[in-house]
């Protein structure tokens, strides 16, 4: 079964064209994801990571929602 995580979008780098990437906030820890798929992504937007890569866009209202459900299954702290 796959898992696509919810986080928030603190910053964007487009200095590379072809791999556009982004700094993703997922409940206190920040990685780097790659959003070249989401050409519209803004900073402040929620998106849904799986291994790396933003696979769409959420409103921030489904994240919460989301990120409680994962807390209640004790799979983040």
């Amino acid at each position: 079964m796959c898992l696509a995580v919810p986080g928030k979008i603190t910053s964007i780098d487009e200095s590379t064209p072809e791999l556009k990437m982004a700094k993703v906030n997922f409940n206190g820890v920040t990685k780097d994801i790659c959003v070249q798929w989401l050409p519209d992504v803004k900073v402040g937007e929620y998106v849904l990571v799986h291994v790396g890569f933003a696979l769409n866009k959420i409103d921030e209202k489904d994240a919460e929602e989301t990120l409680q459900v994962l807390r209640e299954m004790g799979d983040i702290d």
